[in-house]
């Protein structure tokens, strides 16, 4: 192993200790193929499964591989040809036996941040879907919660901004500015300390640098 993979399994190591603390389910996988078989193994056939904004679920392709199962039902709201139609399927997520995202970062000792605009994909993290799968590179995990919190909003909050061209102060410098513009992508601050329902959450930790 290289010393990077060396560091990564050390601290995955550490990580997934914290978080069955917390009795969040947590598993190490350090390529990213790898941690797509990993979710694939996790969605048992005959689940409904949908996603969150997430770029690192996009980005592995997990959603062309959940297409190509016909036994998993999909909800994919970038297929909605309407607003309105999106609209129900964010509506159905709620529902859904999977629900995919990501983390915009987690402390060390197991608290995963996200930060939101609309607030519906920390909403079904909270609440509803059955199971909630968080796919998370190394390179989101910080020392501590504070940590944390300032890499959501600094680091992972205005590359957002950028990418869905919300015209905030972070669009304008990259550096959060703690605004109360009425098209905040900072408005929904969720930590996830403890899963309440039977360990409802389950983390796939992967060793690369994936998301923002």
């Amino acid at each position: 192993m290289t010393p990077t993979q060396q560091r990564n399994q050390l601290l995955a190591d550490k990580l997934i200790k914290n978080l069955q603390r917390r009795h969040i389910k947590a598993v190490y996988c350090p390529t990213a193929p790898e941690a797509v078989e990993q979710v694939m193994k996790l969605i048992a056939d005959g689940s409904t499964v949908t996603w969150g904004g997430s770029m690192t679920v996009r980005d592995l392709g997990i959603p062309q591989a959940l297409k190509t199962r016909p036994a998993v039902t999909v909800l994919d709201r970038d297929e909605a040809p309407t607003r309105e139609e999106a609209q129900q399927i964010y509506l159905k997520a709620f529902t859904a036996d999977v629900y995919l995202t990501s983390a915009n970062a987690i402390s060390e000792d197991g608290v995963i941040v996200n930060i939101d605009g609309n607030g519906n994909r920390v909403a079904a993290i909270t609440w509803g879907p059955k199971q909630v799968i968080f796919v998370v590179g190394m390179n989101k995990v910080a020392p501590t919660v504070e940590a944390a919190l300032a890499r959501a909003r600094g680091t992972a909050s205005p590359i957002n901004a950028q990418r869905f061209d919300i015209k905030t102060p972070c669009q304008t410098d990259g550096c959060c500015h703690n605004c109360n513009s009425p098209e905040s992508i900072c408005s929904y601050v969720h930590f996830l300390r403890n899963s309440r329902n039977g360990e409802r959450h389950i983390v796939v930790l992967v060793g690369e640098n994936l998301g923002y």
